[in-house]
């Protein structure tokens, strides 16, 4: 009989891995949040018949009750969609505009060096209900009212908040005090965050859901809903730019996704505004390399990965922004000539020490989910705030934060992502995608994933997909195994499996290592689904991030 402590590290030493789940598997169909609830309510619609779009927006709407922090109808959303029908992936971007009062020379006016990340001056057009609507207009199968009941009856009869999010929840304490309507609807007796387990109730929120699935989402894009905003934000001390017309205006947007092909598979994002185009120049700049002899997570790896994403980043910072603003298309960024010469930059035994120009986003409090049916149906879904809670501006009665997605804009002149009138800000949201040939030669969906969290989101999309394609990791092995982060310059952060001798070989080369503790939070949550060899009818995979309070589940 073997020894029941044999596995046990030894005293002091790290742990090899963030967690032991096993991979769902599962033959019809599947869902992967970042909050059980969700999962559950967008599994219980998957059970009923309902496809990977309805299941979608039913967990995103529980989302917003369970996960208030992260995400909801205050902020933006995209997602990538492989319709079995049309034997396809679409994109959809549901982010929204600045409003038509928002230029350069009122924030300089104002006194400001960047637009701020708090109150009514950073809140842009919340474009996540017209991207729900839109999904469900398209390809789904139920209303929008029908996703919104069971948040709805969450938000009405309450929940138990569960331990992540509620640590997340805690650190914005001081932040919710400053709004009279984060206040009332988020803080405990007006002063607290929620403990883990704790009792939770919203009725603003269901009431606002209520209003939303009798009237459809016109009520916030120029109705009651919006109005009430509108007025809200012009009588906040120092105003917003939002205007009842911008809001009228708000239209998601059907795109085509861009990929680049990678060790046998072709990796999809979607375009600007977004930054998924930096998960691709990074792949494209890795692609001859030998990773796998390098050992997965060494010292020599993680600074050919840490240096590649300097150079997607100062890209991303200086050329990417509104699409209508952008003077460099995405493919360019892609070219080979191009990519020969950002590679030709990389020092493989010292770190860089650039700073990445412009005002790059670095943070992003966001939700990830996918979903996937019995149809071969499968959807990459994101919604964001942006911050915690985003501007922390509620308006009292709605129940939802709004977001502080202005705070994306640079006050840099020239630039694509330079504060302007009705603009797209530079956004951090990716959902991802993989295909691969099938035997007919044509693309097969493969893989929907995301890793949330702001600027971690390209590092995350491009260390799954390596822990998957060059090192064979199955799916719940790739999201356990550690991450690093990098922040800006020379400042990186390592999860805590990473070994002190690859700690020290990295600092040798000029890394400044940031502590484990500043990690937490910081190194996102994915969400994955796998379909299976043989397609439609054979199952999904599915795996969640232990580093969020998400589940994977399917039937």
């Amino acid at each position: 009989m073997p020894d029941a402590h044999a596995q046990e590290p030894p005293p002091g030493s790290r742990p090899t891995t963030l967690a032991g789940r096993s991979t769902v598997y599962a033959p019809h169909g599947a869902i992967a949040t970042s909050q059980p609830l969700a999962t559950a309510a967008g599994l219980a619609v998957l059970q009923r018949g309902g496809n990977a779009i309805d299941a979608a927006v039913t967990a995103a709407a529980v989302l917003n009750v369970v996960e208030p922090q992260m995400t909801g109808i205050g902020g933006d959303m995209f997602a990538i969609v492989w319709s079995a029908k049309e034997h396809k992936l679409v994109g959809l971007n549901a982010s929204g505009r600045s409003g038509r009062l928002m230029t350069r020379e009122e924030l300089l006016r104002r006194g400001r060096t960047r637009v701020p990340e708090e109150g009514a001056e950073a809140i842009t057009v919340p474009g996540a209900l017209s991207g729900w609507a839109a999904l469900l207009e398209r390809y789904g199968t139920i209303s929008l009212a029908q996703a919104l009941e069971p948040a709805i009856a969450l938000a009405d009869s309450g929940f138990p908040v569960s331990p992540i999010i509620a640590g997340e929840w805690a650190t914005a304490v001081e932040k919710l005090r400053h709004d009279e309507g984060a206040r009332a609807t988020y803080l405990v007796d007006a002063t607290r965050a929620p403990h883990p387990g704790e009792w939770f109730t919203n009725p603003d929120l269901a009431r606002a859901f209520r209003m939303i699935a009798a009237q459809g989402p016109a009520v916030l894009y120029g109705g009651e809903l919006g109005q009430r905003i509108v007025d809200r934000l012009r009588a906040l001390g120092g105003g917003g730019f939002l205007t009842i017309e911008d809001l009228r205006a708000q239209q998601p947007v059907w795109v085509e996704p861009i990929s680049v092909p990678f060790r046998g598979v072709r990796v999809w994002e979607l375009p600007p505004n977004g930054q998924g185009v930096a998960v691709l120049e990074m792949l494209r700049i890795l692609e001859p390399y030998d990773l796998k002899a390098l050992g997965h997570n060494s010292a020599a790896y993680l600074h050919l990965l840490i240096e590649t994403k300097k150079l997607a980043f100062a890209d991303l910072a200086h050329w990417v922004g509104d699409p209508d603003q952008m003077t460099v298309p995405p493919a360019a960024l892609l070219s080979d000539d191009f990519i020969r010469a950002r590679r030709a930059l990389i020092d493989t035994t010292r770190a860089a020490a650039r700073v990445d120009p412009g005002a790059a986003a670095t943070r992003s409090e966001t939700i990830y989910l996918t979903a996937a049916d019995r149809y071969g149906n499968m959807v990459s879904f994101i919604n964001s705030l942006f911050d915690l809670f985003g501007s922390g501006v509620v308006v009292p009665g709605t129940g939802f934060a709004l977001q502080d997605r202005g705070a994306g804009f640079t006050l840099e002149p020239g630039l694509a992502n330079t504060v302007g009138p009705g603009k797209r800000p530079f956004h951090t949201l990716i959902p991802g995608f993989v295909t691969r040939a099938g035997q007919d030669g044509r693309d097969e969906p493969w893989m929907s994933f995301g890793v949330m969290g702001g600027g971690m989101q390209p590092q995350g999309h491009v260390q799954l997909l390596l822990n998957l394609l060059v090192f064979g990791m199955d799916l719940q092995a790739a999201i356990d195994a550690p991450r690093f982060r990098h922040y800006d310059g020379t400042r990186v952060g390592l999860e805590t499996p990473i070994p002190d001798a690859v700690r020290r070989a990295l600092a040798a080369m000029g890394h400044e290592l940031v502590p484990d503790s500043t990690l937490r939070y910081n190194t996102g949550g994915a969400q994955a689904i796998l379909r299976l060899p043989g397609g439609r009818g054979r199952g999904y995979a599915a795996g969640s991030d232990p580093r969020k309070d998400g589940l994977a589940a399917g039937h």
